[in-house]
């Protein structure tokens, strides 16, 4: 949209240098038939051939000054529409504009909002992995290099919800009969798998 506004602008500049040629051409033409005409009417021509060379060149002067003013007409015609589409593009970028300003405040918003989540998370980690023991703390962390970030999943209702995967019925009875502090892994996905009232057992 920036390049049709800038195009739309340069079409008006040339418009109005345009117009300012013909104008002056305008004003050219009407100076030299006031000339003439004052000649003619002072009587400094007095050849009978010099007053009718004089009388032509007077009559296709404004025959002249004529087309050049709807030269001027044409191309005020043209400048006004340019500058109506200048107004308008003007108006749509600065809209277009005011949007942008605007996704990017609510972004960079979210992104502290992120930031702070992060660092909230980043704390509850730390006091929580000091309640771990250290040996379920590595496999952790090596399970969540291997999984694409995610080291434990919930089981829900007989499914892994790291791999989504449902269980087998042997596989979901040896849980079951595991004890409540017994790690326990997905044997799908190989992820740890956290227990829970709705985990199907």
């Amino acid at each position: 949209m920036r390049d049709l506004l800038v195009a739309a602008q340069t079409e008006e500049s040339d418009c109005s240098r345009e117009q300012t040629k013909a104008e002056q051409d305008v004003d050219q033409v009407r100076q030299r038939a006031a000339r003439d005409q004052k000649r003619l009417d002072t009587g400094a021509v007095t050849s009978p051939k010099d007053l009718e060379n004089l009388q032509r060149e007077i009559t296709s002067l404004a025959k002249r000054q004529g087309d050049l003013e709807d030269v001027v007409l044409e191309v005020m015609e043209r400048r006004e529409s340019a500058q109506e589409r200048v107004a308008e593009l003007t108006e749509r970028v600065g809209a277009v504009q005011g949007k942008i300003d605007d996704a990017t405040a609510r972004r960079e918003a979210a992104f502290e909002g992120i930031d702070g989540d992060v660092a909230t998370a980043t704390k509850e980690r730390e006091v929580v992995s000091a309640t771990v023991p250290a040996d379920l703390l590595k496999l952790y962390d090596k399970l969540r290099g291997q999984q694409g970030g995610i080291g434990a999943a919930k089981l829900h209702q007989r499914t892994c919800q790291g791999c989504r995967q449902e269980l087998a019925i042997t596989d979901i009875n040896e849980i079951r009969a595991a004890a409540p502090d017994t790690v326990v892994r997905c044997e799908n996905c190989g992820r740890i798998l956290v227990r829970t009232s709705e985990s199907g057992l």
